[in-house]
């Protein structure tokens, strides 16, 4: 008798290889494809609308459609030459892991039916907390990227127990006003250079605007110490109750590194909750050639780490660990009839008690088998070749046709064209062709981001697999894509 909804031994089997066929030739023959085009909407609709499937269909040939219409109309974020945005790459190792964790149907939310995953991922994160130089009583989870291991983090902090942390009020939510719901005065200080999912997600955890301060940067695009202290002094001046400072460990902008030690100095004096945005940059923390930028990280109270950035992971993996994973407890823990027994055991581990999930995936698996096959070695290779890269790209990019506007900082050079004679706006407009130029040609992708109100080029060199070759011919596409769209010759003389 057939069984609904499942296919035969064989054919699981069968279309099982052609999966992995289809996913080794994606990326086997990758660099010798284009990274990707501009998309049109309508077109993509009349090839993929078909209406809704009443019948059954033969699951080779829908497995064929989907590869084909999907990899025709996405831009390649795993390509060498993608270097648009940080994420991208990843491990075939973490794509098998995450096939395995779809495919055995782990439920990593609760002990009871997920023991094994659940110590897998407790190993995994006490991996993390250790590179980021956390102490034993650290703890977190994977949750789907940075922008929820920040909010994961921020409430936490907000909710903290009157431990040292926030000005506690006995009532267990660290608000102040002794009411436990919450919702507080609590003030969160940020930057310009925040990013800007932290900066929109307070409001989805009930942060308004006024409890949201943004302060100042020096020079380098880092947050201002004097500045925050200024913002600090006058806060408690007026009787308001400053919670949380967010740190960023790589920018998206420019790759900067706040000064994590200085701000960690006055974290502590004014017994404030220091957060860390380390979604990109905290792997640096492997690097020799980041030098001290990383200095202070492990004196955070939390930091947010995305594997499928600079750990080279799959979509979707983020984390946040925190110093004191009690921390976690306190702000999430949940009691439920139906939960009962995911209490009893030894020592369960329900990761529902530490985040906002009670339904999650077992995204740890795949960073687990990534460090256990590929080693940390590994990945700090792949983390120094970026940062030689993007330090190579600013030596190629120096001279008269470029203009350097932040130098190479862990894996990221912004840079603009030098047009003699053109206006601010004629040079801007120029930056923007560029990167739209790059888009239509298909052989790389560089888009732009603003410093101080202006765009810029942003070339972000995060894939172990691009080289110093791929950098000099993407150089030499923009120098030609800034002529065409200049209107510049050899000789020529028109900016416009």
């Amino acid at each position: 008798m057939d069984v609904p909804l499942r296919l035969s031994a064989t054919d699981m089997r069968e279309l099982g290889y052609q999966a992995v066929d289809q996913v080794v030739d994606h990326l086997a023959t990758l660099r010798e494809r284009p990274v990707g085009g501009p998309s049109d909407r309508k077109e993509i609709e009349a090839l993929l609308d078909g209406g809704l499937p009443i019948e059954p269909g033969d699951a080779f040939e829908v497995m064929s459609e989907a590869v084909r219409q999907v990899r025709d109309n996405i831009v390649h974020t795993d390509h060498p030459r993608f270097l648009a945005y940080i994420p991208g790459p990843s491990t075939y190792v973490g794509a098998v892991a995450d096939f395995l964790a779809s495919g055995l149907n782990v439920f990593a939310g609760q002990w009871l039916v997920g023991a094994g995953p659940a110590v897998m991922e407790r190993i995994t994160i006490d991996w993390l907390r250790t590179v980021c130089g956390f102490p034993a009583t650290a703890g977190g989870l994977f949750v789907s990227g940075g922008t929820m291991a920040n909010l994961v983090a921020i409430h936490a902090a907000r909710t903290r127990n009157g431990d040292g942390h926030g000005h506690g009020d006995g009532d267990g939510d660290g608000d102040g006003d002794g009411d436990g719901d919450g919702d507080g005065d609590g003030l969160v200080y940020v930057t310009s250079q925040t990013h800007g999912s932290i900066r929109q997600g307070l409001g989805f955890i009930g942060f308004r605007p006024d409890q949201i301060r943004v302060v100042g940067t020096d020079a380098h695009q880092r947050m201002d110490v004097a500045s925050l202290r200024k913002h600090i002094a006058r806060d408690e001046h007026a009787g308001l109750w400053p919670t949380c400072v967010v740190a960023t460990a790589g920018t998206t902008n420019t790759g900067a590194v706040d000064p994590l030690d200085e701000l960690a100095d006055l974290c502590a004096e004014h017994d404030l909750w220091l957060h860390v945005d380390g979604a990109y940059g905290a792997a640096a923390v492997l690097s020799e050639r980041a030098g001290g930028l990383l200095s202070g990280l492990g004196r955070a109270d939390s930091i947010a780490l995305d594997p499928h950035k600079w750990w080279f992971q799959p979509y979707e993996a983020g984390c946040v660990l925190v110093r004191d994973e009690s921390a976690l407890l306190d702000a999430y823990s949940m009691n439920a009839e139906i939960l009962r027994e995911t209490r009893h055991g030894s020592a369960p581990l329900n990761y529902y008690d530490i985040g906002p999930q009670l339904t999650r995936g077992f995204r740890a698996l795949k960073l687990w088998m990534s460090f256990k096959t590929f080693g940390l070695d590994g990945f700090q290779q792949a983390i120094e070749h970026g940062i030689e890269l993007a330090e190579h790209a600013e030596k190629q990019l120096g001279g008269d046709r470029w203009e350097i506007v932040s130098p190479a900082q862990l894996a990221i050079v912004t840079f603009r064209p030098r047009v003699p004679g053109a206006t601010k706006d004629q040079v801007d407009a120029l930056t923007r062709r560029i990167a739209a130029g790059t888009l239509e040609d298909g052989f790389a992708l560089i888009l732009t981001t603003e410093i101080h109100g202006r765009p810029v080029l942003r070339l972000c060199v995060t894939h172990p697999e691009t080289t110093a070759r791929d950098i000099e011919d993407v150089i030499a596409l923009l120098e030609r894509l800034a002529d065409e769209a200049s209107r510049l010759r050899p000789g020529g003389s028109d900016p416009a």
